[in-house]
């Protein structure tokens, strides 16, 4: 007996003194200290190609240097700089078998700033017919990375459309896909487009703790930093998306965890701590972030998006997209064991999620990548409106959400759990 009380007593000093060090560092004080920069009228929404985005991104600089974290992956900062390839339509015109094609007919993705082809100019021909499903067929077709002349039905005219407004930005050169609008399926064709073709410098921002014994194997925790900048005036006159939840949530949650588990200095793994740029035009950031490393040594991603208001299920709640695709979301789970908090499956999964966040390029990689989020996606008032401020959050179930992500992730942390591979897509 005296033995066993000599072994309980030390594990229950510890476990108080573990539960008291998460309290003095993730608590309602700091979320509200770092929320109420992020989210303030002088960040004027943290738009991508403002000043403010740069403001925003060195405020989080100066949190990951506190936090003490090293440089990723030989950068001379805590910024990962690329630069974005923005294509500003000028004029399009073609011709198929001999009939001259109205330009309104004509959509052009590419980032060539001239382009002239015909049909022995190497380009597959696609026809996207009447019972097609226009944007499932369309978007896997601009994700090829293939030249593509696209033969779209007329019915699909108002779909047309919408396509046009599609960004024409991308952080690399990628192979033209070009949609027209017709019913005709011709065997001789002749376009030409032009483009103006801007770049414009961006940067995620980035910094790392080194693992002690498992240094090659990476965690990461993420969340964009960015948001839609300034506005037509609501009715209350208010012009600033200030994006307090969307997803200054989430990168005020980085931030801690980055100063949670720096201040604990025990990871076994490395600990990679980023916010991503460009998630509100396209999720450029993360897919750029996503090409600097090899996805067979990321172990897991912890992605957090929109924890500043209670999930369906009420307080010391959240869920976790993907949560079928691997074992992720029990080992966070059974870490929370004996706690008020619970982690649940992602209840809107006819939204499919799981890739339209930060983590979907990792994920698609086989990484058990996975976004954490509260987000009611069927009513939440504020999401992308003026509205979503600081005041609308509870600042108080935001600090146990992001202790909860600290403590269930303790586990894959230290090297003790892996979570399984999603499959690769």
């Amino acid at each position: 007996m005296k033995q066993i009380i000599t072994f309980l007593v030390p594990c229950f000093f510890a476990l108080i003194s573990y539960s008291q060090n998460i309290d003095k560092i993730i608590n309602v004080g700091e979320v509200e200290r770092i929320e109420n920069v992020l989210s303030s009228d002088k960040m004027q929404g943290r738009k991508t190609f403002t000043p403010f985005i740069d403001t925003a991104a060195n405020f989080i600089a100066g949190e990951f240097k506190k936090a003490g974290l090293k440089y990723f992956d030989g950068l001379a900062s805590y910024r990962q700089p690329f630069s974005m390839l923005k294509a500003n339509f000028i004029s399009a015109s073609g011709n198929v078998d001999g009939h001259s094609v109205d330009s309104n007919h004509i959509i052009a993705i590419t980032t060539d700033p001239e382009l002239k082809f015909d049909e022995n100019s190497g380009y597959a021909k696609v026809v996207i017919g009447d019972t097609a499903n226009f944007f499932k067929e369309a978007f896997s077709l601009l994700k090829s990375n293939k030249k593509y002349l696209v033969l779209v039905d007329t019915s699909f005219a108002g779909n047309f459309d919408r396509l046009r407004r599609f960004n024409r930005e991308s952080f690399e050169a990628k192979a033209p896909v070009i949609f027209v609008l017709t019913n005709e399926n011709p065997s001789t064709y002749h376009f030409e487009i032009r483009n103006e073709i801007t770049s414009s410098s961006l940067a995620n921002v980035v910094g790392v703790l080194p693992g002690k014994s498992k240094k090659n194997e990476y965690v990461i925790f993420s969340a964009h930093y960015d948001h839609l900048g300034v506005g037509k005036p609501d009715a209350k006159g208010d012009s600033i998306y200030n994006g307090a939840n969307d997803d200054a949530a989430g990168t005020t949650a980085v931030i801690m965890l980055a100063n949670y588990f720096g201040q604990l200095n025990n990871n076994e793994r490395t600990l990679v701590f980023v916010t991503f740029t460009a998630e509100e035009i396209g999720g450029f950031g993360s897919q750029y972030f996503s090409k600097q490393l090899d996805p067979d040594k990321v172990v897991a991603m912890f992605n957090i998006e929109m924890i500043g208001t209670d999930s369906k299920w009420g307080n010391n709640s959240a869920y976790i997209t993907g949560y079928e695709k691997s074992d992720f979301g029990e080992i966070l789970q059974s870490n929370l064991e004996g706690s008020n908090f619970h982690f649940e499956p992602d209840p809107y999964p006819q939204q499919n999620l799981f890739y339209r966040s930060d983590n979907a390029t990792l994920a698609a990689l086989g990484v058990p990548a996975h976004t954490i989020s509260t987000s009611k996606m069927d009513n939440e008032p504020n999401y992308h409106k003026q509205s979503d401020e600081i005041s609308t959050l509870d600042m108080n179930n935001m600090a146990e959400i992001i202790k909860a992500v600290a403590i269930s992730s303790r586990s894959i942390v230290s090297g003790k759990d892996t979570p399984t591979r999603v499959e690769k897509k």
